[in-house]
């Protein structure tokens, strides 16, 4: 049984490190984290833009602040977490994790995050900018 939970536990583990050293070092002092190549050379804010700080908000417990800085890196913690949790009770129960999108689905997440980068750049988009 431990086997199976392996790579559920394992990925885990690696999210949780990554998230206690963005908890530790704050992505809003410069310096400790390369700028966003996008951002840099263009001005304009991808969709990951403002990750790395909604992140470090998540992890200390405001939302409201992590929202603000990315609201689509935001839902994808909880995303993560809601997957990650049935990953976990079907690899217990011997199961594999098996999620089939039709490309609709692939195809509208991603006009999804094309739509959240045009509005974030926008004047009328700004609460959305980082």
């Amino acid at each position: 049984m431990v086997g199976r939970l392996a790579t559920p536990l394992g990925i885990l583990a690696a999210v949780t490190a990554a998230f206690a050293y963005v908890g530790t070092v704050d992505p809003n002092d410069p310096g400790h984290y390369p700028v966003c190549p996008l951002l840099k050379l263009t001005g304009v804010f991808c969709p990951g833009c403002g990750g790395l700080r909604s992140a470090h908000a998540f992890i200390h417990g405001d939302l409201g602040a992590a929202f603000s800085a990315n609201a689509v890196a935001t839902t994808g913690y909880f995303l993560f977490a809601a997957v990650w949790v049935l990953w976990l009770v079907r690899a217990w129960r011997g199961r594999p994790l098996r999620i089939g999108l039709a490309p609709a689905w692939w195809w509208g997440i991603g006009a999804l995050l094309l739509i959240f980068t045009v509005v974030r750049n926008l004047p009328f988009g700004s609460a959305l900018a980082p």
